[in-house]
């Protein structure tokens, strides 16, 4: 896989392309937002980036603001990686279109894990919407409805009476899972498996992160509801 690491400090970027390029992944340095914008514009004979690990302190433009333009440019997976720890941090880089978030130090098993979990999870827009086997080859249900919110799966697309709220990829995929059974709660291990594709345990908080985020962006946050101890359920309303 080819990975765009943008970090503006050499010594950090040398000694975690020395692991990643271990690990077997072909990593392209750029130093600032603007060159890594540059390695991702349409047109390079290379393969496309399988993900962007992407620093928050970068000069010129903070990773903020890069993170915003790239998501103009592409749906590569992106991987917010800084030292700054707090929910709201996270909130905003994941409403800005990252896809995850680790925050230093961290530990490079962890990266790897993540690394590895947005990619696999990585779908082709253009890629037709299954069929579901168990119908005899008729289609699944298409849109989902509770009260004012509908999920729209072939397009991936939301809409909380009838405006549309833009998701990322993990917080759609997340949001669509709960709403399959309405009422059900879906463990935290059986959400992490099913929308991270891993069962590794760190990606606990990433999972608290994204249902802030949803509850935020959707402006309803009595929709999903968090049972302790066990993991989260979507609320439909009365009248559902």
């Amino acid at each position: 896989m080819r990975l765009l690491l943008v970090e503006d400090d050499e010594r950090v970027a040398g000694a975690l392309s020395a692991v990643l390029e271990r690990h077997g992944f072909t990593v392209v340095h750029a130093r600032d937002g603007e060159e890594a914008l540059r390695q991702l514009l349409p047109g390079d004979a290379a393969a496309p980036f399988g993900v962007v690990l992407l620093d928050l302190g970068l000069p010129g433009q903070d990773g903020f603001e890069v993170c915003g333009r790239i998501r103009k440019l592409s749906s590569v997976p992106v991987i917010m990686v800084t030292a700054r720890a707090d929910v709201r941090s996270r909130i905003h880089g994941l409403n800005l279109g990252a896809d995850d978030y680790v925050v230093k130090p961290y530990d490079t098993g962890e990266l790897l894990a993540r690394i590895h979990a947005v990619s696999r999870r990585t779908v082709p827009s253009d890629e037709a919407p299954a069929e579901d086997a168990g119908t005899g080859g008729a289609p699944a249900a298409t849109v989902l409805r509770m009260g004012d919110v509908a999920i729209e799966l072939p397009t991936r697309q939301v809409c909380v009476g009838g405006l549309p709220v833009s998701l990322t990829r993990k917080e759609f995929d997340l949001l669509a899972l709960l709403a399959q059974r309405p009422g059900v709660v879906f463990r935290r291990e059986q959400i992490i498996s099913e929308v991270w594709r891993t069962s590794w345990e760190g990606t606990g908080r990433t999972l608290e992160v994204h249902v802030a985020s949803l509850r935020s962006k959707l402006g309803l946050p009595a929709l999903i509801e968090t049972v302790r101890g066990v993991g989260y359920r979507l609320v439909a309303p009365a009248d559902a």
